[in-house]
């Protein structure tokens, strides 16, 4: 059972706004570095190195300049551990309050497409050429929504989360697209228009469609064969040694460690709904995380094993977290306890850190997106 100090400090309440990691690029300023960044990384590198320090080691405590937000994915992540806390020990309460989450999605949903859907909530430079407006939603974060609503669901039966679960299939159908499919393969996009193939993107479609497949009866046959596509689309593009790039089709991509652990995540909790028989595709990739990212003598996880950008980051709460996750859906149990321990390295006085620096300095404060609530979320799983 999780720390009661912990679920009345980050779960109870009416309000998760919360300063985030990334509040220096979503200034104008840091829009502006990151997008000469991708257009000349050689002129950008000397600002983006700028503002990160000043970010970190200037402002990190004092957040002059920026604003608290709520974010989508918070919400989700914080409906899904007050549910999981409910079934293990039936108070009522943590039900109301996973209710309460779901209600402020329900009203903070992207609009202007053809279903229920949520993105990040602010915009994101991709490159010099793509930029995400902050109301496009997104095939990475709706399935945590989606899910939150599917776990309250099963327990309530409520005939309109029923509908609401429904209405995003239609997101997905309609405003998700098809990048490429044969008789083999279906890769889904990013975000709502033909944009960029991406490897845990297509593997949140996959997940999304396991949930669906439970609810929509008569799509069943349809909703299993586009599953397997998906699925058999991470095949193709897992390497020999099991990892999977972020980007597979991008000669500058990197291989880090909660993209990993994301992918590898959808797959088992997809599986236990749809048979695979490429069981070794798990054990692979599994162990290139364990093999490539883990530190022994921290006992934590890197962030890359192959990055494409410098770093002042030594250890990061987000990879830690979905580790810790991915550990109990492997049932890996000398890793959770290990991981049980040693993230406790980003706890001081009562607050969580999303960071250790390479000088292990703890940095971002209770930044719930990045990365308190995945941390809890992992935490209260049985």
């Amino acid at each position: 059972m999780m720390n009661t100090k912990l679920i009345e400090n980050y779960l109870i309440t009416s309000s998760l706004s919360t300063y985030d990691p990334y509040d220096i690029w979503k200034t104008d300023i840091g829009i502006k570095i990151k997008k000469l960044y991708y257009k000349n990384k050689y002129l950008g590198i000397l600002p983006a190195a700028f503002i990160t320090i000043y970010d970190f080691y200037i402002n990190n405590n004092k957040r002059n300049g920026y604003s608290k937000q709520e974010y989508p994915i918070t919400r989700a992540q914080a409906a899904i551990t007050l549910i999981n806390i409910y079934k293990q020990d039936k108070n009522i309460e943590y039900l109301k309050y996973a209710k309460q989450h779901i209600d402020w999605l329900l009203s903070n949903s992207s609009k202007g497409y053809s279903g229920y859907c949520w993105g990040t909530g602010f915009n994101i430079v991709i490159s010099d050429t793509l930029t995400y407006d902050k109301n496009v939603p997104f095939s990475t974060n709706t399935p945590y929504i989606l899910e939150a609503l599917f776990n309250y669901y099963q327990i309530t039966k409520e005939v309109k989360i029923l509908e609401i679960i429904k209405s995003i299939y239609n997101f997905y159908e309609s405003d998700i697209l098809i990048l490429k499919e044969d008789e083999e393969i279906l890769i889904t996009s990013y975000g709502p228009f033909k944009d960029r193939v991406v490897t845990n993107a297509v593997s949140y479609t996959m997940f999304a469609y396991s949930i669906f497949y439970q609810v929509m009866d008569e799509e069943k046959e349809y909703i299993e064969k586009k599953i397997h596509k998906m699925y058999n689309f991470l095949v193709s593009v897992q390497q020999d040694d099991g990892s999977w790039f972020y980007a597979p089709y991008d000669n500058n991509s990197f291989i880090d460690c909660f993209h990993s652990a994301f992918v590898l995540k959808n797959i088992i909790k997809t599986e236990k709904i749809i048979n695979f028989k490429n069981q070794s595709l798990v054990t692979n990739g599994y162990n290139y995380i364990k093999n490539n990212f883990y530190d022994e003598n921290y006992k934590l996880f890197k962030r890359f094993s192959i990055s494409n950008k410098p770093s002042i980051v030594k250890f990061d709460l987000y990879d830690n977290a979905e580790m810790l996750y991915l550990a109990k859906l492997m049932k890996d149990n000398k890793l959770i306890e290990e991981l049980e321990t040693s993230t406790s390295q980003f706890i001081y006085k009562d607050n969580i850190y999303s960071v250790l620096d390479l000088f292990g300095l703890k940095k971002n404060k209770n930044t719930l997106r990045w990365a308190v609530m995945p941390y809890l979320l992992a935490k209260s799983m049985s």
